[in-house]
């Protein structure tokens, strides 16, 4: 039973009725310790339908994020990591501040070894921005395969 675990009991969020925090500054991201912290690998999140809003109009932006990391010695609980996106949808911001700082935010929480975020944003006035960051070159002898998303073709 979760209750009985010392993990979740750890966690406020996981297993518990949540609400949806009302700004990214207010998301509480959690994490639990990695069982292979000795053991470089690659764990991948995508979020096929991550919504922001335009700073400048209030309309909604939409993304295709994929966050690939190799985690050091913690992994981001997952559950928290929805709520923490989710938080963007009354967030006015451009893409390259949603992008780069939800990388920055992980990267940074997780102590992770390495981490990568792909953001392929819709069209907004005909163009569209895909913006990607990274935490550093890529370790050693770790896989990182594509992130399957095709840049933007319209309607050819």
């Amino acid at each position: 039973m979760m209750a009985d675990n010392p993990i979740y009991q750890k966690l406020g969020q996981l297993g518990q009725q949540t609400s949806q925090p009302p700004s990214p500054e207010e998301a509480r991201l959690e994490r639990v310790e990695n069982p292979h912290s000795d053991t470089l690998y690659l764990t991948r999140f995508v979020a096929p339908e991550f919504t922001s809003l335009c700073p400048v109009t209030g309309q909604p932006d939409f993304a295709h994020l994929v966050i690939d990391y190799a985690p050091g010695p913690w992994l981001v609980e997952s559950k928290s990591l929805k709520l923490y996106l989710t938080s963007f949808r009354n967030h006015g911001a451009f893409h390259e501040e949603c992008t780069v700082s939800i990388g920055k935010r992980i990267f940074g929480f997780t102590e992770a070894q390495w981490l990568r975020i792909s953001g392929y944003w819709y069209p907004r006035g005909g163009i569209p921005i895909d913006v990607f960051w990274q935490s550093g070159d890529v370790p050693k002898g770790l896989y990182v395969p594509e992130t399957g998303v095709a840049s933007y073709r319209g309607r050819g």
